[in-house]
């Protein structure tokens, strides 16, 4: 089978190749809208099975990989923010805070589509004004949803505690994938 990662992600992109895998990587015309109503653990698997279903036919041999991640605190969802301004609004909130970060990933063949989802907590000590302000000038925060990365400065001085996978809170639960394709390819 011809493995597509359908991200333009570099840490996904990475964090695949070092499980080993060879693939391709390919480009979604996707809008990342999901129903207002939906329940707030459901809806990286719904964005996952979006991006996939926008994908076009697979050929019999392909088998796609589509992922998305949400951070959840007090059942209000923070994906990417659209600018530095709300990068620093979703820090702010989350800031001294125990958060959860959702990961869904999806598998997609000519026959069949596979979601699997998996959760991580985050205990995120406080952060004052002038951490923000050098974390958002100084990191790339606009491609990362809740405007952080666990694998940055933020996740080394900020993060007192994970439970669950790093990799999850990372955006790509290479547990669960490395999982999932040996079972498909």
């Amino acid at each position: 089978m011809k493995l597509l990662l359908a991200s333009e992600s570099p840490r996904r992109k990475e964090l695949l190749a070092n499980l080993g895998y060879d693939f391709e990587t390919v480009k979604l015309n996707c809008e990342e809208i999901y129903p207002e109503d939906l329940e707030c653990e459901k809806v990286a698997a719904y964005l996952s099975e979006l991006k996939s279903a926008s994908f076009r036919e697979l050929k019999e041999d392909e088998i796609l990989l589509t992922a998305d991640t949400i951070v959840v605190i007090n059942d209000e969802i923070l994906g990417k923010p659209k600018n530095l301004k709300g990068a620093k609004n979703m820090l702010q909130k989350l800031s001294g805070t125990v958060h959860e970060v959702f990961t869904a990933v999806t598998l997609k063949t000519q026959n069949e589509m596979i979601t699997k989802t998996d959760v991580a907590k985050v205990y995120l000590n406080n952060l004052n004004s002038t951490e923000i302000e050098f974390y958002i000038n100084n990191f790339k925060v606009l491609d990362k949803a809740g405007s952080y990365g666990v694998q940055d400065w933020l996740g080394m001085a900020k993060i007192k505690k994970i439970e669950g996978s790093f990799y999850t809170i990372m955006g790509f639960p290479t547990h669960l994938i490395y999982e999932m394709l040996q079972n498909k390819l």
